[in-house]
């Protein structure tokens, strides 16, 4: 097989339907070409719907304990291919090794967690709920008793859209738990970096998935609307900007199925005089810069309460000077390129939009030492940014960091309330009252305290808020489960 054709996998078979349409893609850190993804290929998702709802009958009818077995599998096999998806998660992303490791590691605990199905999809019975007195022979009898349960079972036919800036761990937040609990998947990956996901996919099949279990499809928009209005699929799970979330969830409601989408963000850390100073200004120069600031969960702005800017902020440009910018494999690598040229621009013309709104830029991640060649930027920093500024407000999803400057804990909350978004929130301080008014006074879903990045781990939902999701139950957690099982009650009298 050509490297320069991207197969999708459908019905445990590599298949090439190109459509008329593709995307070259290319190492973001040396240009050179890594693959082509088709990117209006409507059949392939025609031929994978088919495919899962051949197979939906009797997987659903597997017992569960039958079902993880197969997860079970998968995760040695990932254990055994985690530096191999890493490498490649680095070619065609551009993250660090460190980096790519890491995220293959959290999607693995994705799939442990999926292997608690035969616990987590449990439902819950009530005996003796009420009493009929109906079909009683005697007075003695006191009526025939009733008891009523409810169980989770599965939806049907499953599809997720997933980003390019986790590859690998963003589709496990799906996948797992959608076949553990019975249902059949499609996966439409990113189509900037769809190999990553591909590999994992095909370790799936090796762990003894039958066929039409999970299926891949490459594609850009016309594929994921084509999923989005496909009569036969039950459910969508989606990853990615808020605008095309908003799309993903209006449009696929539209069309009757139950949606989940985890959106954009624009990430706040509150730092108080009393904080511990070098954890609070590591926390905030790893939430910011890394994976090159590609991520949902970065923290971008950073709200200084009283005299703490005195110590930050030269402690954070001081630090950010010391990243050492460059390809992703190379060990003495701290932040890689962004993911394409398409983001290098962006966040060339955010960083002038800063400045002509006025913030001191203290770091100019454009006059960094880094590769000439690639899509490099280097870590960036604003000063003086105020809550209306677009670089305060919108997403950069970049290395850019924008500091805020506040009188008190009350206004610094207030400032993060502002944002649209409500994904995660951070403060840095050494006293449990002010952590305590923060966590019960700011508008977002996940919180850490001396955490720069709260990530949950795979038992807890990915809780974001406001503009950053879109829909009822989470991914991960109980929510996840629950997304991919619906209720069924069962009243049981027995004359």
């Amino acid at each position: 097989m050509s490297i320069s054709t991207i197969p999708h996998l459908i019905d445990g078979q590599l298949k090439s339907l190109d459509g008329s349409e593709t995307r070259q893609n290319v190492n973001p850190a040396t240009g050179s070409e890594v693959g082509s993804a088709a990117l209006d290929a409507t059949e392939a998702v025609d031929q994978a719907v088919a495919a899962a709802a051949r197979a939906f009958p009797d997987w659903s009818k597997t017992p569960v304990g039958d079902r993880v077995q197969h997860l079970f599998r998968y995760k040695m096999l990932l254990e055994e291919h985690i530096q191999e998806l890493a490498d490649i998660v680095v070619e065609e992303h551009g993250k660090t090794k460190g980096e790519a490791i890491g995220s293959v590691r959290r999607g693995i605990d994705c799939i442990e967690h999926a292997c608690g199905a035969p616990v987590l999809m449990q439902g819950r019975t009530l005996p003796q709920i009420a009493v009929s007195s109906t079909f009683c022979r005697s007075e003695d009898e006191g009526g025939v008793g009733i008891d009523s349960a409810v169980d989770r079972v599965p939806v049907g036919v499953c599809a997720g859209i997933t980003p390019f800036n986790f590859p690998v761990m963003v589709p496990m937040w799906m996948w797992p738990m959608a076949v553990a609990t019975g249902n059949t998947f499609i996966l439409k990956p990113s189509e900037k970096d769809p190999l990553s996901a591909l590999r994992a996919t095909e370790l799936a099949q090796e762990a003894g998935l039958p066929p039409g279990v999970l299926n891949l499809v490459h594609g850009g928009h016309d594929v994921v609307n084509h999923l989005l209005a496909h009569p036969g699929i039950a459910a969508i799970s989606f990853v990615g900007s808020t605008g095309a979330g908003e799309h993903v969830y209006r449009s696929a409601a539209a069309h009757g199925k139950r949606v989940q989408c985890m959106c954009g963000a624009k990430n706040h850390s509150i730092i108080m005089p009393d904080a511990n100073q070098g954890a609070a200004i590591d926390g905030v120069l790893g939430s910011a810069f890394g994976n090159t600031g590609q991520r949902c969960l970065a923290g971008s702005v950073v709200v200084c309460v009283g005299d703490s800017a005195d110590w930050l902020v030269p402690g954070l440009v001081d630090a950010a000077k010391k990243i050492n910018v460059g390809p992703g494999k190379e060990a003495k690598t701290d932040m890689g390129p962004l993911q394409d040229a398409d983001s290098l621009s962006r966040v060339h013309d955010y960083i002038e939009v800063g400045i002509q709104e006025g913030g001191a830029l203290l770091l100019d991640g454009r006059q960094a030492s880094m590769p000439s060649q690639g899509c490099f930027v280097g870590p960036t920093i604003f000063d003086n940014v105020t809550p209306d500024m677009r670089i305060g407000q919108e997403e950069i999803f970049g290395p850019v960091l924008s500091i805020m400057r506040a009188k008190s804990l009350d206004e610094a909350v207030a400032m993060v309330n502002r944002s649209e978004y409500g994904n995660m929130a951070v403060m840095f301080t050494n006293s449990g009252h002010a952590a305590r008014k923060f966590e019960n006074t700011v508008q977002s879903g996940m919180l850490g305290i001396n955490v720069g990045v709260p990530a949950p781990m795979a038992a807890f939902p990915f809780a974001g808020w406001g503009k950053s999701f879109f829909g009822d139950l989470h991914t991960n957690g109980e929510d996840g489960f629950r997304f991919f099982t619906k209720s069924r009650v069962t009243v049981r009298r027995w004359l």
